[in-house]
């Protein structure tokens, strides 16, 4: 949040970014523009679920020990509206739900600016402990 350490590479060219974080807790806005329409005209529902990717891991990232990592086990999208340029800026709330020994999994949903419901989902992600050393 601090710009101690520079944003992922994919984070410019998708334009998200982190508004809040705390544990177990992220808030992320991104800016759906039309250089991410479909061929439909509208913002490609990839575009949306990276945008809900990104705050559910980083709700479970956002829990981490020191020495743990994670990855994606699984993930599930329901959109319920179109997003044009014209919606604003999206914010994206993720929230870890439960974070085990093994697994942990979040929940996000996806507003736009005028605090409609776009999109929502669940991710579950496999919690890894660094190796030790020799």
């Amino acid at each position: 949040m601090d710009g101690t350490i520079p944003a992922p590479a994919f984070a410019s060219t998708c334009r998200i970014r982190p508004i809040e974080v705390a544990h177990g807790r992220v808030l992320f806005e991104g800016e759906p523009k039309g250089d991410f329409y479909n061929p439909l005209g509208v913002v490609h529902g990839g575009w949306i679920a990276t945008l809900l990717d990104t705050g559910m891991a980083s709700a479970v990232h956002s829990a981490l020990k020191p020495g743990e990592t994670f990855t994606t086990l699984s993930m599930t999208t329901t959109f319920v509206k179109q997003v044009l340029e014209q919606s604003g800026a999206l914010r994206c709330e993720g929230t870890m739900l439960h974070g085990g020994g093994r697994v942990a999994s979040a929940e996000g949903k996806v507003y736009d600016a005028n605090g409609n419901l776009v999109a929502h989902g669940t991710e579950a992600c496999l919690i890894i402990k660094a190796a030790r050393g020799p």
